[in-house]
Parts: C-alpha cells; sequence; structure tokens
C-alpha cells in the first residue's frame, strides 16, 4: 500500500525512476572496442568527433595507452554498427567483453595502490610531527609527539606492509629466504626500536622511517606489477573477444544458449557481423571472415564448406553455421589467451640467476647488519646506536633491485612484440632468440604461399570436385591453396570416411571408390610434388605455384644486412627451392630434405658454432623447431609446429622478425645493465651504512630509489626499434 501510494503521489519518485532509468540505460549502451591502429593524438581527435556526429552515438572517449575506444549510444545501435562507423573512419575495431575485462579493474594493483596511499598519508602526518621534535621539541612535548607517531605508524604498518609480511612468512615457512624477509625484518625493526624509544622515554623514534620504508617499497611494488601488466592485460584482451552466449540449433529449432554449455558435435548458427564462439567446421556453402584478431591483417578471408573456423572470428558475410570441434578451453582463442599468460608468467635463465642471487643475497645482508649490530655495540657499548645502525644496514641493502633487475624487463619485451604481432611462448625464448647468428628458413608455407591454377590442368570436372573436397578437410597450406582457386567455379564432392594422415595427405571415400590427396612418394606415384588418386586409377599430378609471402624479402634482407647468415632448408626440389632463393637473394639452398634431414642438419649447424634460428610451418620442420637455438612458425603452421616454436608469429607479414631479435637483444641488455645498477648502488651504499653515516630514513630513501632506477631503466625496452 504505502510503496503504491508512494509511487502514484510522490512528486520526486516520478521524475526519479525516469532519470535512474535513464542512467541505467546509458550504462547498459556503453561498449568497448579494441582500436588497434590509434597512435597519436590526431586519432583520437578524428575518431571522437567522428563517432560523435554519427547517429544514435551519444558519447566516444579514447585511451590511446590501452588503444580501447568507450562508446555511448542509444540502444538501438548495436556493436556491429559502431565497428562499421569506425570502419569508414579508418580504424579497424573488435568489440569487447566489459565483464571480462572487469571495467579496467585490477584488484592486485588496487590493493597495492590503497596501501601506498594509506602509508603516504600516514607517512606525510608522522613527518609533520617530526619536523616538531628536530625543531627542540623536548621532554613531555617530544613524548606526546612520539606517541601520536606511534598511534599513527603502528596500525599503518601492519596494514600497509602486509604484502611484504606475507611473502615473507611463506618463504620462512618453507625454510628459505626471499627478498621480503629483510624488508620485513627491516620495517619491524624500525617500529620495535622506535615503540620501544617511545615507552622508555627516549629522544629518538623512526615511525617516519619505517612509514617511508613501506611507501617507497610500496612505489616500486606497485610500478613492478603495472609493469608485469602488459602482457596479461594482451591476454585479458583475448579474453574479452569471448562470445558469452551462441544460437545453437537442434531439433530444427533455434535456441540461444550459454557458450559454457556447448558440445562438441552442436550446430551452431552465426549471424552476420557476430563473432564465433567455438571452433568449428563449416556448414554453409560458403562463408566470408574476418580473423584479424589473430593474424594482424584486416582482409576478408573467403571460406568455403568444411573450412575450419576458429572462435573470436567474425563472420563478414551472411549467417553460417558451423558444426562445434572444440568449445571452452580448447578453442583457439583460449589457447592464443592461455599461451600470452604463460609468456608473461614465465622465467626465462636470467630470471632464475636473479631469483638465485636474491636467495644468496637475503642470508649475507643479515650476517652484515648483525655483524654491524655486534661491531658498533663491542666499539661503543651503545645498545641504540648499534640497533639504528644494524636496522639502516638491513634496509640499505635490502636486494629489491636485484629482484626486480629480470622481471620488469622481460614482461615489457614480452607486451612489445606482443603489439607487434609475436606471440612469446617459452620462458627462455628472449635469451636464445638475443644469441643466434645463423637463420634457417622453410621454404613452402613460411617463405612462400603455395598457389594452384585450375585452368592450367587437364583434370576433369569429377577430379576437380573430388580435389576440392579432399582439400576443404586439411590446413596444409597446399589445400588452402587448392580450396581458393577452385572455390569459385566449381562444387565439392560429397566424400565420407575423411581422414587426414599427418604428414602425407587426405584420403576419404567418394561413393564406393577410395580417394587421396597429398604427397607422391604416400601415393606410390612416378612423379614429386602433389597427386590426386581416385579409385585404382594412376595418381594424377597437381601442379602448384608459389608466390613470397608479404614481408618475406625484406626479413632476409634485413637479416643478412644484421651480418646473420640465411639458408633455406625444405623438403620441396631442387629446382623450385632454387627459384624462390634467386627471389629472395638466398645462395645457400638446401632442399629434398626430410624431417629428420632438417633436425640432423641443424644439428651439424650447431656442432660447427651456429646458433641457429629456425622458422618454419610443416610436420616436417616440427623436430627442427624443437632443437633450433631459437624458432619460429606462423599463426597459420600446424598445431604441432605452433607448439614446439618459441615465438607465433600472428600476423601473415613476415618483416618484423628482425624487430623480434632486436627486440630480444635490448631485453637481455637492460637485464645486464639493472644487475650493473644494483651491484654498483650495493658498493656504495654498504659502507656508507656500515660507518654508521645512514639513518634508517635515509637507508630507506636511498635503498627504494635504487629499485625505481632499475624499473626505469627496464621501461626503455618499449623505445626498441
Amino acid at each position: 500500500m504505502t510503496t503504491a501510494l508512494g509511487a502514484s503521489l510522490c512528486p520526486g519518485c516520478g521524475p526519479a525512476r525516469q532519470i535512474a532509468a535513464s542512467v541505467a540505460e546509458k550504462i547498459a549502451a556503453t561498449a568497448r572496442f579494441s582500436v588497434p591502429s590509434i597512435h597519436c593524438a590526431a586519432c583520437i581527435a578524428r575518431i571522437e568527433r567522428g563517432l560523435q556526429a554519427c547517429d544514435g552515438i551519444q558519447k566516444a572517449r579514447v585511451n590511446l595507452s590501452l588503444k580501447r575506444v568507450n562508446v555511448e549510444a542509444e540502444p538501438w545501435v548495436d556493436d556491429a554498427q559502431i565497428v562499421a562507423f569506425l570502419a569508414d573512419l579508418g580504424f579497424p575495431a573488435y568489440p569487447l567483453d566489459a565483464e571480462v575485462l572487469g571495467a579496467d579493474t585490477d584488484p592486485i594493483g588496487r590493493n597495492l595502490l590503497m596501501r601506498l596511499a594509506v602509508a603516504g598519508f600516514a607517512m606525510m602526518n608522522v613527518m609533520l610531527l617530526s619536523v616538531a621534535v628536530w625543531s627542540g621539541a623536548t621532554d613531555s612535548t617530544r613524548d606526546l609527539f612520539h606517541l601520536i607517531s606511534a598511534t599513527i605508524a603502528v596500525p599503518v604498518v601492519g596494514f600497509s606492509a602486509q604484502p611484504f609480511f606475507a611473502s615473507a612468512w611463506q618463504a620462512l615457512r618453507h625454510q628459505r629466504l626471499n627478498m621480503d624477509v629483510p624488508i620485513s625484518l627491516a620495517i619491524l625493526l624500525a617500529v620495535g626500536m622506535s615503540l620501544f624509544e617511545t615507552l622508555q622515554g627516549g629522544a629518538h623514534a623512526y615511525f617516519d622511517a619505517a612509514l617511508s620504508l613501506t611507501f617507497f617499497l610500496l612505489i616500486g611494488k606497485f610500478l613492478d606489477h603495472k609493469t608485469r601488466g602488459a602482457a596479461r592485460s594482451a591476454a585479458k584482451e583475448l579474453s574479452a573477444l569471448e562470445v558469452h552466449s551462441a544460437t545453437v540449433i537442434r531439433g530444427g529449432q533455434a535456441m540461444v544458449k550459454p557458450v559454457s554449455t556447448l558440445s562438441v558435435g552442436d550446430e551452431v548458427l552465426v549471424p552476420s557481423g557476430a563473432r564465433v564462439p567455438v571452433d568449428g567446421q563449416l556448414l554453409s556453402q560458403s562463408g566470408q571472415m574476418d580473423r584479424s584478431f589473430l593474424t594482424g591483417e584486416t582482409a576478408q578471408i573467403d571460406l568455403q564448406s568444411g573450412a575450419v573456423v576458429q572462435a573470436g572470428e567474425v563472420n563478414l558475410g551472411a549467417p553460417i553455421t558451423l558444426r562445434a570441434t572444440a568449445v571452452g578451453q580448447d578453442t583457439t582463442l583460449r589457447r592464443v589467451a592461455a599461451m600470452v599468460e604463460l609468456a608473461e608468467t614465465g622465467r626465462n635463465t636470467y630470471t632464475s640467476l636473479a631469483a638465485r642471487a636474491a636467495q644468496i643475497y637475503a642470508p649475507a645482508v643479515h650476517l652484515l647488519a648483525l655483524l654491524a649490530f655486534l661491531g658498533w655495540y663491542f666499539a661503543t657499548n651503545d645498545l641504540r646506536l648499534s640497533l639504528n645502525i644494524a636496522v639502516a644496514v638491513l634496509i640499505i641493502t635490502c636486494p629489491c633491485a636485484l629482484g626486480l633487475a629480470v622481471p620488469a624487463v622481460s614482461t615489457g619485451a614480452i607486451g612489445k612484440l606482443f603489439s607487434a604481432g609475436f606471440l612469446v611462448r617459452h620462458a627462455t625464448a628472449l635469451e636464445r632468440l638475443s644469441e643466434v647468428n645463423f637463420a634457417v628458413f622453410d621454404k613452402t608455407g613460411t617463405l612462400t604461399h603455395p598457389g594452384f591454377d585450375a585452368a592450367a590442368t587437364d583434370l576433369s570436372a569429377t577430379e576437380l570436385s573430388v580435389l576440392l573436397g579432399l582439400a576443404q578437410a586439411s590446413d596444409h597450406p597446399v589445400s588452402k591453396a587448392i580450396c581458393t582457386s577452385l572455390a569459385d567455379s566449381q562444387t565439392a564432392a560429397p566424400l565420407t570416411d575423411i581422414q587426414e594422415v599427418a604428414g602425407c595427405g587426405v584420403s576419404a571415400h567418394f561413393g564406393p571408390q577410395a580417394v587421396r590427396l597429398g604427397r607422391a612418394d604416400w601415393l606410390e606415384a612416378g612423379f614429386t610434388g602433389t597427386g590426386l588418386q581416385i579409385g585404382d586409377a594412376p595418381p594424377r599430378q597437381i601442379v602448384m605455384t608459389e608466390t613470397l609471402r608479404n614481408g618475406a624479402a625484406a626479413a632476409v634482407k634485413a637479416l643478412q644486412n644484421a651480418e646473420i647468415p640465411v639458408q633455406i632448408v625444405t623438403g620441396d626440389g631442387q629446382v623450385a627451392a632454387d627459384r624462390i632463393a634467386r627471389l629472395l637473394g638466398v645462395t645457400d639452398v638446401k632442399a629434398a630434405v626430410s624431417a629428420t634431414g632438417k633436425l640432423a642438419h641443424l644439428d651439424q649447424l650447431k656442432a660447427a658454432g651456429h646458433r641457429v634460428l629456425m622458422i618454419g610451418d610443416g610436420l616436417n620442420d616440427t623436430a627442427a623447431l624443437a632443437g633450433a637455438h631459437g624458432s619460429m612458425a606462423p599463426s597459420s603452421a600446424l598445431d604441432a609446429s605452433r607448439n614446439a616454436a618459441d615465438i607465433v608469429i600472428l600476423r601473415q607479414d613476415l618483416s618484423d622478425i628482425p624487430l623480434a631479435l632486436a627486440v630480444a637483444k635490448a631485453a637481455v641488455h637492460l637485464s645486464k645493465q639493472n644487475f650493473a645498477i644494483a651491484a654498483g648502488y650495493n658498493l656504495i651504499a654498504i659502507p656508507v651504512a656500515l660507518a654508521g653515516f645512514a639513518t634508517p630514513l635515509l637507508a630507506a630513501l636511498a635503498m627504494s630509489a635504487s629499485s625505481l632506477t632499475v624499473l626505469l631503466n627496464a621501461m626503455r625496452i618499449r623505445w626498441v626499434k
């Protein structure tokens, strides 16, 4: 009754409800888009002005650092329209899931920032009280200020320093030492000694030092967290591309279901402009997809029935149906995101060296502080002075800079490479890539795109139809080239019992006849290359042509200019290999090399003192990719090849391969610089502290300055070209 009367009589309720509804509607209509091509202030102005001029767009805001656009629009404006608006402005865009992005929340970073703010606020207040003491306050006034400082400092240290205390406790529980053990000990000793002095009416207390130490350490920890966030945010961007609901066709009826409930084999309908929710096989006759989220290429991909479709791709054409072949954690999109996260958490050997150094360094710091205390106590018989110097030594020799030396650099490098189209998959990839001095390329599918000219063959219409049907069942570059050539002129033959034999080809049944497409030696043909066999008829040769992959010539030339010899090692024939080598300016070519032959050849190069970078995409390259000093595989490579490679090249252009090597070398160089900074700081700081010239406050400032210096030096990785 009250609610009804209130709703009808209260003059403020109606307008209030309208305002609330309006606000809710605007919040619901806020959409986010990843726009990778944003790079300057002019881009920001063009996007914001251009979108706000579009019908239905209320507000647009660009985040340059995240390359993201937030758009507030009328409810009738959907994501596809906004993507079209941005495309008209010259900026390809991809919708992001606001729930996955968590409204830009970062729980760990927010927690650290909150503790940092509390410590900073308390530090400033305690320093004001300390100024009064330093200015000459004595006796009861001094004791009062010390008590007030203790009241502020003790609970704040207990709250703000928890990240260090928790880490130190975990280490001690497992009977080991880490860098947070001396940090925690220094903070607790500074507070404990100051509290003892205060309760005893002493003249000196160092609550300001304890708070300053906590404050500056938290700054370093927060910056380290943000530096490490580059690869994590990349993984989160990929996860945000996932679709959370899908239209499933069951019993002839279309129904919307959560993607989490889908199973392999489900028939999924993908509307025009929508993102594909699962990996699957195309059931529709044709489709046009945008897979730039994975490859970085904005060109439309034309597919035919039976082609493989990946989660995250955008349907650019008419509505399509597909049969799910991978769902949940098994989709390509989820695997790529997982690989980014794996790369972010990986630790290369330089990181392990830093961790071992910190493990040795921590007990050395404790021993040094103990010796300083004993030495000064026996020399002066002054307990307070000895404790002060011991605490200063403990603080000033904190191994923070040492522990941050490599992780800050490697995570920044991984983030930079991901933005450039390289997915770092292995923990030691950067270190090994920085050392390569010899490059080996596979040819087909790596340096070249295979092609097929149907008009130049004498195959019958039936043979071409069977050829297309078999080719559609494989992701091999040759199969893809055949599909591209025949898609507009042929209809795929209805095949059954389709099976792909890894490294050989595809087999199936065309009515009662067995049909096969693959390597000539698998077909036992009297020619080399690729062949087609229908029934008991002799195999027919499928003549393939090749064109250079974008950026291949530029990559080879840049490597040669960097005095890295380039060699082509391929399973193809000598004539075809020599033709591509001439186009690229490569004189060292080895043809007709098997998978085991490639690995044996790499072993020979290693024995000759070469540290080899292997770049390949086929099943016959897998062993060589795994055995090379460093390795890369295109995103179009087979799963086995991508899994064996250190780095996956997400874009179809190879011209940035030298950039990846430059970033790897810069990462190792900056890591070594950071070690030198940490060592140089300690060589200067330790004698000063042992001599008694550093108070706990000055020690806290000096130690934090060294950590910040290391982090700032690590950020230089962003400017590598």
